[in-house]
């Protein structure tokens, strides 16, 4: 393998001349061996921060670094969060479209895998209007031009959280072995979006001169 210790001592070996030793020489061996390590070492060192220099590649705590360089500390990595997951996360905060109600909506259901309402009481297709679908209680609802850039927002947090088939504390029956009681680790848990990791979507995609009023419910 280009790299290895074995591969440096075979080239070394390469570059001596034969003559000088024709037969087995464990101590020449043994010389070349301790300066191939090293050099090994140093190979494989130079992959490693070679594929740090880019996203799609670098892993461990270089992303974090990435993260931090671009995001401050807007987006840090998650509990137990793994580097893929961690990696999608960057790529989708660089390049996400903002300042838009779509971009809002696409934003939320990304996170929260659940659309959310919006609401824009200056908005006629929102409030209802004569020739268009409006009903008390049914569809439209009650609009003002007395707030412009302003819209009332309603997220939900994820449906999906916990540990799939296994029972809460005080529900169900289970022992050792039996049951729907496991023991489990903090990576096993499915949603780790808090209702601030909702609020910070919000607040980093709205335009800076508009306002959101935000309700989250389950």
């Amino acid at each position: 393998m280009i790299g290895s210790m074995a591969d440096f001592i075979a080239r070394l070996q390469a570059l001596l001349p034969l003559r000088w030793f024709a037969g087995s020489a464990p101590l020449l061996t043994a010389l070349l061996g301790g300066l191939s390590e090293g050099w090994a070492w140093l190979y494989a060192m130079l992959g490693y921060a070679k594929v740090q220099t880019r996203i799609a590649t670098a892993s461990d705590s270089f992303l974090d670094l990435i993260a931090g360089d671009f995001f401050a500390a807007s987006l840090p990595r998650r509990f137990g969060e793994a580097d893929a997951a961690f990696r999608a996360r960057i790529q989708h905060e660089l390049l996400r479209p903002r300042a838009t109600r779509a971009a809002l909506a696409s934003e939320l259901l990304a996170l929260t895998g659940r659309a959310p309402v919006i609401f824009e009481p200056a908005r006629p297709a929102d409030t209802g209007a004569w020739g268009m679908a409006l009903g008390y209680g049914a569809a439209g609802g009650w609009g003002s031009l007395a707030l412009p850039f302003q819209c009332f927002v309603t997220a939900y947090r994820p449906t999906i959280s916990g540990v799939p088939l296994a029972g809460g504390y005080g529900s169900g029956a289970g022992g050792f072995g039996a049951g729907a009681l496991q023991y489990v680790s903090p990576a096993m848990v499915q949603s780790q979006v808090s209702d601030a990791d909702i609020l910070a979507a919000i607040a980093s995609t709205m335009p800076v001169a508009a306002a959101a009023w935000t309700r989250i419910a389950n």
